[in-house]
């Protein structure tokens, strides 16, 4: 017999699900019910059988990866069935996972593969149709206030795709049927479409709070004044307060993403940025010049110490 590894194509490092996984792939590509006739396929089949039998038997696996047995050890092959391990972690997920219609077609199929094929099912076989994935680019707004968004498949087919309120970035949307179709009258497959939120100019979100720095003149931070700054919904306008300075944050109540659970909005941030006039201004020179501030000016002091 051959290596059971190199026969399942896997490292003998490989786990028990990593070895699971690969057998369950070989098998649904070389089954005789797929293949009729195929000499080829149903001694590949054979061979894949016989390997997963081998190293799912633990105590035959430490033997072999011990050098104490060979290939040829396993004169005995140890049929399980679907039910041995149906009990698992993720045993409810199986048969979606690997493309059946349910729990009871896949046992079937597995039931039949350990039998190498020697019992056929007088029922038709179905499975259920493969899984798709894809990537779709969303805008930051969109993503932050819901929008529907068109996906043009290869084959020209269309599909709406509802863009939650507050989605976010690598999140992924499950659309139930607009997979592929399934085989021998069984259920189609699912689409999942992957969100990638693209970075705003100025916007950026931290949990459910909207963070945006905004510049303002020399004159609105030392006078204070009203100005209009961008939220999600479009502009509002704020009261800038007195002497206002870089690095100070003002907040909008209610101006952020809303929470998919509670169904309240987190705040939108306003970091402020003074911003000194871009051309020349020899008046307000001239007057710093023989200005002289009422409180000590030393804003380097903490980073003197």
């Amino acid at each position: 017999m051959k290596d059971p590894y190199e026969t399942l194509g896997v490292a003998r490092s490989a786990t028990d699900k990593e070895i699971k996984d690969a057998f369950k792939k070989l098998a649904r590509k070389f089954h005789p019910d797929l293949h009729p006739g195929d000499k080829a396929a149903e001694e590949k089949f054979k061979a894949i059988s016989g390997a997963n039998d081998f190293l799912k038997d633990k105590e035959k696996r430490r033997r072999f990866d011990a050098g104490e047995i060979d290939a040829s050890g396993a004169e005995r092959r140890q049929e399980r069935y679907y039910r041995d391990f149906a009990n698992g972690p993720s045993a409810s997920s199986h048969a979606a996972q690997d493309g059946f219609a349910s729990n009871d077609d896949l046992e079937e199929f597995l039931a039949r593969a350990f039998k190498g094929g020697a019992q056929r099912s007088q029922g038709p076989f179905r499975a259920r149709g493969q899984d798709v994935s894809y990537e779709l680019p969303v805008d930051f707004v969109d993503a932050a206030n819901g929008a529907v968004r068109t996906i043009t498949l290869p084959e020209g087919k269309t599909l709406q795709v509802k863009i939650p309120e507050g989605a976010e970035d690598r999140q992924t949307l499950r659309l139930k049927g607009q997979g592929t179709t399934g085989f021998g009258g069984g259920p189609a497959g699912d689409a999942f479409v992957e969100l990638h939120v693209q970075p705003h100019a100025f916007f950026h979100r931290k949990d459910d709070n909207i963070h945006v720095e905004v510049p303002i003149t020399l004159k609105e931070a030392v006078l204070g004044g009203r100005i209009e700054v961008p939220t999600l919904s479009g502009p509002v306008t704020m009261t800038i307060p007195k002497g206002a300075n870089t690095g100070q944050t003002l907040r909008l109540r209610d101006k952020g993403i809303r929470n998919r659970k509670t169904g309240q909005r987190g705040h939108q941030l306003i970091t402020l940025k003074v911003v000194l006039p871009a051309g020349d201004e020899p008046e307000l020179a001239a007057f710093l010049e023989t200005w002289q501030p009422k409180t000590p000016d030393l804003p380097r002091k903490e980073m003197l110490k």
